[in-house]
Parts: structure tokens; C-alpha cells; sequence
């Protein structure tokens, strides 16, 4: 039982890192999407909740009332009882365009999301972060996807990295784009980014105060209605990597808390009745969730096979890799410099053992969908 369970460990895990993305890459059909045409651009409201941001909200408001979009623009910007002064420069702007929400109390995100799609008229909303930067033409591309079939559309999120930083998190996010495209193809997006993204109004349900990876939850929620979600790379925003893998460390535990919550909530999508969305669903998130759960049982039963020389080797590899990757995180996260491939191993046994403290929070609590800043350059003292 435990060889069978050790090589069963090891091929999933091959399979969701390795084995899916070249599948993808078989199944998914080059497509050539038409834009939308539009006699009249349709309303658009931007939601946009932000707590303790004011460092970047007034660039951020700036950059949204830059966007060139021909049709009528309103933002929805919302400070939930931030201690800074978030609240007070967004009172600061004196556009039309812009409809302030200063709560005085913290509520958490999801409470403000909500009341701010509540307070919406327009046809399209668009998503984003009060950390995040658009294109000029960004909304005007989000736009162009839509068709009476499509519910949502995915932009492009660019993470940009300065000087030193040896967080891989951008490598990963470039490597997590090609599976969103190859998925796009398939009609089987999972999800949307919460730094980029457009739905239509109508579609949109209210989430439970204590769901965390809202963008991840919307967007199920409007598959789960049947309509199509799509990815555009042309609708472009950037955003800057965490600094380093400890910063990025607190981010991701808690997204881990939220995807095993989701999880709970999209049973529906796991039925093979779902065709290639459930494939993709169980291959690119299901997967990849319990990858921590899978690591640990493939160590385990490897401890409780050396007494063979075949399986004494594999642990030595196994207790290798992870050492490398221990003296790897210590090495970026003092600011030495390391080579790629630690920087890889560092970086995923980082994120796995982020999700592990993820599913420790989700057996143990229900804590609601509050707010967690993650470290930005130019903050760390």
C-alpha cells in the first residue's frame, strides 16, 4: 500500500505541474476572437474597495480617469474605515466620474464589495485593486469580449519585479497565464484575477461575508448561471511582485484559506457532467490545492519504504530538495543572491507550505473576509 500510495502522490503532482499544461496545450484549438461591436460603448462602473491605500489611491484614481473609453465611466471607490488617510484623499478628488464611500467602520472587503456592486447602474463592472495600474485602453478591451454568451472576461495582470527582488512569483504567474489562455480556448477559464476583471452586473451574487479569493468565487458564480467566461490579453494591468518570499509568504496563506472555502462552495463544478471545465477544474485547481497533502504522503510512505536502496535514494532526493529550498528561502529573503533553480524550488515549497497553513486556518476557524496588505517595494523597513 504505501509503494501505491507513494508513486500515486508523485504522478499527480507530475500530472498537475508537468503532464496538464502539455495537455492543455494538445487539446486547446487556436482561436481567433472577433471584438464586439458596439453602436453605442455601454455603461461601465469600476469597483474599487481599499483599506489603508494611501500610498497608491490617488495614483490609482488618476490611472482609471485616464482610461480612453469612449462610452460613460463611473468609479465606485470605497475606503472601509481605513486608519490612514486613504479616506481622506479620496474625498480629495473633485471629478464627477467618482462616487466616494468612506465607511468610518472595517467591515472587510467582501462587506464593501458588496455594498458597492449594490450601489452600481451600470450595465459592466469592472473589478480591480487600488495597487494595480491599467493600460490606457485596458477597460475599451475588457469590453470588446463581451457577446450575449459571455458573463465575464479576464485581463492580463503583468507583475513587475524591481532590482533584486527574487521572488518567483512572476515566473509563476507567467507559466499560471499560459494555462489561463489554453483554458480560454477550451471555454473552460476557472476563475478570474482579482487585479483585472469585467462582469456583467446582472450576473453578479452577493458572497458570504467570510469568502476570501472573491475574484476566484464571482466568476464561478457566473459559470454556474452558464454563461462563458473568457480571457483577454490585450486588457493589460501591472502590478508589483511582494518583495520577497516572506512577504508574499502571509498573502498566500490566507488565499490558501480561501481556495479550500471556495472548494467547499463549487462541489457542482467536480461533476463530470461539466465536461472539460470539470477536467480543468480538477486538474488546475483541485489538484494543485492538495498538492501539500500529496507532498506529505509522498514523504511519508517514502520513510516507510528505505529499507529498499531504490526508495533510500528517493528520500535522500526528497529530503534534498527540501533542504535546498529551506536554505534557498533564507538566502533570497536575507537578499543574497541565488540562481534560478533555487529560486524555484524556493518558491515552491514556499507556496505549498503557505497552502498547508491555508487548510490548518480552514479546519480551525471561520474568520471572516477582512483585509491583508501584502508588503510593496519601497515599504520594508
Amino acid at each position: 500500500m504505501s509503494i501505491f500510495l507513494f508513486w500515486l502522490s508523485i504522478s499527480l503532482l507530475l500530472y498537475t505541474y508537468v503532464l496538464y499544461p502539455i495537455l492543455l496545450k494538445y487539446l486547446a484549438k487556436p482561436t481567433k476572437q472577433q471584438p464586439q461591436t458596439f453602436e453605442h460603448w455601454p455603461d461601465v462602473d469600476v469597483i474599487l474597495s481599499a483599506y489603508n491605500e494611501e500610498l497608491c489611491i490617488t495614483q490609482r484614481l488618476d490611472n482609471l480617469l485616464a482610461q480612453d473609453y469612449p462610452g460613460n465611466l463611473r468609479i465606485l471607490v470605497a475606503s472601509d474605515g481605513s486608519s490612514d488617510n486613504t479616506a481622506v484623499l479620496i474625498k480629495a478628488f473633485n471629478d464627477e466620474r467618482i462616487t466616494p464611500f468612506c465607511f468610518e467602520e472595517n467591515r472587510g472587503k467582501i462587506a464593501v464589495l458588496n455594498d458597492l456592486v449594490a450601489n452600481a447602474k451600470a450595465e459592466f463592472l469592472v473589478l480591480t485593486d487600488a495597487n494595480t495600474e491599467f493600460a490606457t485602453d485596458a477597460i475599451r478591451q475588457l469590453m470588446l469580449s463581451f457577446t450575449p454568451d459571455i458573463g465575464a472576461v479576464c485581463g492580463e495582470l503583468h507583475l513587475v519585479t524591481e532590482g533584486s527582488n527574487q521572488n518567483s512569483d512572476g515566473l509563476y504567474w507567467r507559466y499560471e497565464q499560459f494555462l489561463k489562455r489554453q483554458e480560454s480556448t477550451l471555454g473552460a477559464l476557472l476563475g478570474a484575477n482579482g487585479a483585472i476583471y469585467a462582469i456583467k452586473r446582472e450576473l453578479f451574487q452577493p458572497l458570504a461575508a467570510n469568502t476570501v479569493v472573491d475574484d476566484f468565487c464571482i466568476v464561478m458564480n457566473i459559470k454556474k448561471q452558464h454563461y462563458d467566461i473568457v480571457y483577454n490579453e490585450k486588457a493589460i494591468a501591472y502590478e508589483e511582485v511582494a518583495p520577497s518570499l516572506q512577504d508574499e509568504f502571509g498573502r498566500r496563506v490566507r488565499i490558501g484559506l480561501g481556495n479550500y472555502r471556495a472548494f467547499s462552495s463549487t462541489l457542482w463544478a467536480l461533476s463530470p457532467s461539466q465536461g472539460l471545465f470539470s477536467l480543468c477544474y480538477w486538474s488546475h485547481k483541485v489538484l494543485r490545492w492538495f498538492a501539500p497533502h500529496l507532498l506529505l504522503l509522498a514523504l511519508i510512505c517514502n520513510m516507510l519504504l528505505i529499507s529498499s536502496p531504490l526508495y533510500l535514494t528517493l528520500f535522500v532526493g526528497q529530503i534534498t530538495f527540501y533542504a535546498i529550498a529551506v536554505i534557498g528561502t533564507y538566502q533570497i529573503n536575507k537578499g543574497a543572491k541565488v540562481g534560478k533553480l533555487i529560486q524555484i524550488i524556493s518558491f515552491f515549497v514556499s507556496m505549498n507550505l503557505a497552502l498547508a497553513f491555508g487548510f490548518v486556518r480552514f479546519i480551525r476557524n471561520n474568520e471572516r473576509g477582512g483585509w491583508k496588505r501584502t508588503a510593496r517595494q519601497g515599504e520594508i523597513k
